[in-house]
């Protein structure tokens, strides 16, 4: 049986989507070098390899020995704020490395790609929500290394015949807290899990990063979209390719909005205790609305966000934070 490969398959999204492949009865294989990953995270019933994308030998290796017919590649430096003081980091470890990797694949005649991209190849919003036909300007090196590699995968299309989606996604959030998978970052950097420790005591506070946005409460608004949701995306793109159908980049979120003070709300809720917020100054490019339209995912491959519901967001990443400390 053919199987997939899965980079950076021992990090947050990269570990919900090996389980999900598991449970869909598909055979899966992991190729990560655990620099921000947990190799506990990778499921057991997948094959495990520590190893760096770049290194040709593995790679073969791994197409060989598990006849790979596919790659979900979500190894990659993912910090905005990082990316902008080290972007010789960003480069190297984004768009280099997965330039090496799909160099290997399709020397190995690989020819499905699923990439993990961002809304961040977007840059500052004309209008809202985005489609895939807005304007890519990525303000942050991050966005744009990803963009880069969205270039390649659609020329490397058009040479080569490599079927790919590149899913672009908004703010990823949830966790599976029965699986014992959510969010491990080092440093953490997003939003409900720093609530969440803000809840829980393990921080004084939570920064609010200005109140007078135009926004229905003043702060910032962007689309939540739960972990299993885009596990389940790329599931159902993946299997979009395999059937000849078009590739292509898709925006993955929920299509509505929630507001920094929303989250907040939502956290006190479900974790029954307050949460101390400081207003702080605005931070340079932030924009006040970040919230996807991705009619175009539902249309191609029938894919739609099941797990909106801010409750069961919030819940499931609380349940997890309380069974790990995470």
């Amino acid at each position: 049986m053919a199987s997939i490969l899965v980079t950076g398959g021992a990090g947050y999204i990269g570990s919900h989507m090996v389980k999900t492949l598991v449970e869909a009865g598909r055979d899966v294989v992991v190729l990560d070098d655990l620099s921000t990953g947990h190799e506990d995270a990778v499921h057991t019933k997948a094959a495990f390899v520590r190893g760096d994308i770049r290194d040709r030998d593995t790679v073969l290796r791994i197409v060989n020995e598990h006849r790979v017919e596919g790659v979900v590649h979500f190894a990659a430096k993912i910090q905005v704020g990082e990316s902008m003081v080290k972007p010789r980091l960003y480069f190297r470890d984004n768009l280099v490395a997965t330039l090496s990797l799909l160099e290997t694949l399709l020397d190995a005649s690989v020819g499905t790609f699923i990439l993990s991209s961002t809304a961040a190849v977007y840059g500052d919003p004309e209008y809202t929500p985005i489609d895939e036909d807005h304007p890519k300007r990525p303000v942050n090196t991050y966005g744009e290394s990803k963009l880069f590699i969205e270039h390649a995968l659609r020329r490397y299309h058009d040479a080569y015949g490599l079927r790919y989606a590149a899913l672009r996604y908004f703010n990823a959030s949830g966790a599976d807290p029965a699986a014992g998978l959510g969010e491990r970052h080092e440093p953490e950097s997003h939003l409900i899990p720093l609530v969440l420790d803000a809840a829980a005591g393990k921080r004084k506070d939570i920064g609010v990063f200005g109140d007078d946005w135009q926004t229905r409460d003043g702060t910032c608004e962007r689309d939540y979209i739960h972990v299993l949701d885009l596990a389940d995306a790329h599931l159902a793109a993946f299997d979009h390719l395999k059937k000849g159908g078009a590739s292509g980049a898709f925006n993955l979120g929920t299509g509505q909005g929630t507001t920094v003070k929303e989250i907040v709300s939502a956290v006190e809720k479900v974790a029954k205790r307050p949460v101390p917020v400081t207003i702080k100054p605005r931070r340079d490019g932030d924009p006040a609305v970040l919230v996807a339209s991705a009619k175009k995912a539902e249309a191609t491959f029938g894919w739609k966000a099941k797990r909106a519901d801010l409750l069961q967001i919030v819940g499931d990443a609380w349940a997890f934070h309380q069974r790990t400390g995470h």
